[in-house]
């Protein structure tokens, strides 16, 4: 995932500096050149050594160390022009006004100097300090400068204050990073809304009509559009999955909260894609009370929900792309070639459920996308290999922006 990317971590002298080697051991997993920055403070909550095993680089505490393998280039030059991303936590209020003012001074200070990659920072100390109004106007200095401020989280902290100045999980933070710089930010000011997961219909206040969706590839769209550069807008069913960073989050139930939720919003969308197995039926009527058992067997009245994908297409603006799903268990390329007519979609992407490794609640698909020809009605075809959802989500969206 970041193959072929330098990211720097400046590391202050905080006690979650012990947090930052799971952030390099993940970076370093995921394909990251890794270079660790720290303060002598920083030193004294752990070893560079700790660093220097995890990332196979050396650390650098000295602005006047050399590199023993480069020893003609200055470090604290090379390192900043050449990195794809600098991450600083934990962010002291020493460093943050440091770096508010142009103070260089240490190894880490004159490294962030030079440096024209996206730079992450992220305040972590006691939470009577962070309020401080001189610290919080240097934290604004930065963010108007372009920094991006990664917001500590509120817990109890290492001083036995509870209060806000935790440093977040270290997936936060890889997370921060993957948004900056896994992707050419290629969607920027682009709105896209995506449905993910299934729908649950009442019977009564015990039993549901629902489906085995997970709404895994449904989030794997909206982290894959926000992490290149996308305003994403997620409308979910019940699923068990944490919203991905940068996400506007909208939690439904019902097809009609669906319907409700989705139609509401599509006018003000460049892009939807309505990945979501709403139900096609719902109950008639629902039980105030627990339908109890009976000897006999049992019919419930059922009753069409809204199709929210042929409102959209009945109803899309100029310029709007509508993207729909299919799952089928037969016939899978004509029905949905006939979907994408019958619902005015300019593309739709099926799969079979039948097909391993193309199944509800699995980390694969694989992914036949169909989408208009010139003259509006002839499908163009193009089949997905079996991939990882996030993979998958990136070249059904590239074919969305081809468009």
């Amino acid at each position: 995932m970041l193959k072929g990317k330098r990211i720097i971590l400046g590391v202050s002298g905080g006690i979650a500096a012990y947090k930052m080697t799971n952030v390099a051991s993940m970076l370093y997993k995921l394909g990251a050149d890794v270079h660790v920055i720290m303060t002598k403070n920083a030193c004294e909550f752990i070893t560079p050594k700790t660093f220097e095993v995890l990332t196979k680089n050396k650390v650098y505490i000295d602005t006047f160390d050399e590199n023993p393998d480069d020893p003609v280039n200055v470090p604290h030059i090379t390192l900043g022009q050449t990195a794809d991303c600098f991450l600083i936590a934990p962010a002291t209020a020493n460093i943050i006004g440091k770096l508010a003012h142009g103070i260089a001074d240490d190894m880490l200070t004159t490294t962030v100097l030079p440096a024209r990659c996206p730079m992450l920072i992220c305040p972590s100390m006691n939470g009577y300090m962070l309020d401080n109004a001189v610290v919080q106007e240097n934290i604004e200095i930065l963010r108007k400068r372009g920094y991006k401020i990664i917001e500590s989280e509120y817990g109890n902290l290492a001083c036995g204050y509870e209060g806000k100045g935790k440093l977040p999980k270290e997936e936060v933070l890889v997370e921060h990073i993957l948004n900056a710089i896994q992707y050419e930010h290629d969607m920027e000011g682009r709105k896209v809304m995506v449905s993910a997961g299934p729908t649950e219909e009442p019977l009564d206040p015990v039993r549901i009509i629902t489906n085995h969706s997970s709404g895994k590839m449904g989030f794997a769209l909206a982290r894959t559009a926000a992490r290149r550069g996308a305003d994403v807008t997620l409308v979910t069913g019940p699923v068990n999955l944490e919203t991905p960073l940068g996400v506007k989050r909208v939690d439904i139930v019902t097809a009609e909260d669906m319907y409700q939720n989705i139609t509401s919003r599509a006018d003000d969308m460049d892009i939807i894609i309505m990945s979501a197995a709403v139900a096609d039926y719902t109950p008639e009527t629902v039980a105030d009370n627990k339908i109890k058992k009976s000897d006999g067997g049992m019919s419930i009245p059922l009753k069409r929900t809204k199709d929210i994908l042929k409102t959209l297409g009945e109803n899309k603006k100029e310029g709007q792309f509508i993207c729909g799903f299919s799952m089928e268990t037969e016939n899978m390329l004509e029905n949905s070639e006939a979907k994408l007519i019958k619902k005015n979609a300019d593309m739709i992407c099926a799969n079979n459920l039948k097909v391993e490794g193309a199944g509800y609640k699995v980390d694969t698909n694989i992914i036949t996308i169909i989408k208009k020809a010139a003259d509006g009605e002839k499908a163009i075809i193009r089949e997905l290999p079996l991939m990882s959802k996030d993979e998958a989500a990136y070249e059904i969206l590239s074919e969305i922006i081809s468009h």
